[in-house]
């Protein structure tokens, strides 16, 4: 008979919720692994298929680590990115039950500078070479249906937005841009509203003034 205190332990959640594309992937390694194409990204985000957005393998593996190691140090990755990237105090203070509420210029959504940052996408998605991914995170939430989907007039909102910061610039220099939000039940990190922007071709200069950093 097998001594209880022999057993292992059961093994650790997943630090966010993984789809079933996201389990396949962690059986690949990353010579499987074909990155998705400007052409594809676009289908998938038309489409709304975005559960089939992939990371590379060893990357997606990287990033459930880097989770779970966040998680036990600063008690959520909402925490981490409030103290180390957005910077932003809550009203209500860390941790606080819900989601964290902040003093704003605006409640029009993108209206002022202060109620938004623009960051690089620390854990991008598999990408094809020349396309870069970067996120807008909000100080306060985008309308949603009762699926989690953006309601037509925030999707106008960011629609707008998309087009007057990123862009027109873009285009001016031979790139492209697309953007999504995913639903809630695709978000890794849920609490924060944040828009998923991709933009192809486009020079380092031009995401370092948007970003200031690449």
């Amino acid at each position: 008979m097998t001594s209880t205190n022999s057993l292992a332990p059961p093994p650790e959640p997943p630090a966010f919720h993984l789809t079933s594309i996201d389990q396949e992937q962690l059986s690949l390694p990353d010579s499987a692994f074909i990155p998705h194409s400007w052409s594809s990204l676009r289908t998938l985000i038309a489409s709304n298929r975005l559960e089939e957005l992939k990371r590379v393998p060893s990357s997606l593996r990287a990033y459930l680590a880097w989770s779970t190691a966040t998680k036990k140090k600063y008690g959520s990755i909402t925490n981490f990115l409030l103290r180390e990237r957005l910077r932003w105090t809550p009203l209500d203070g860390e941790g606080a039950e819900g989601p964290p509420r902040f003093a704003v210029k605006s409640t029009i959504p993108f209206a002022e500078a202060e109620d938004f940052k623009i960051l690089v996408n620390d854990w991008p998605y598999g990408l094809e070479e020349g396309v870069r991914h970067i996120v807008v995170w909000l100080k306060h939430p985008l309308e949603v249906d009762g699926e989690g989907e953006l309601v037509d007039e925030a999707r106008s909102a960011v629609e707008e937005f998309v087009e007057e910061r990123f862009g027109k610039r873009a285009r001016e220099v031979g790139g492209d841009v697309l953007w999504f939000k995913n639903s809630v039940g695709l978000q890794s990190v849920r609490g924060l509203d944040h828009v998923h922007v991709l933009m192809r071709d486009v020079p380092d200069e031009l995401v370092r003034e948007w970003v200031g950093e690449v």
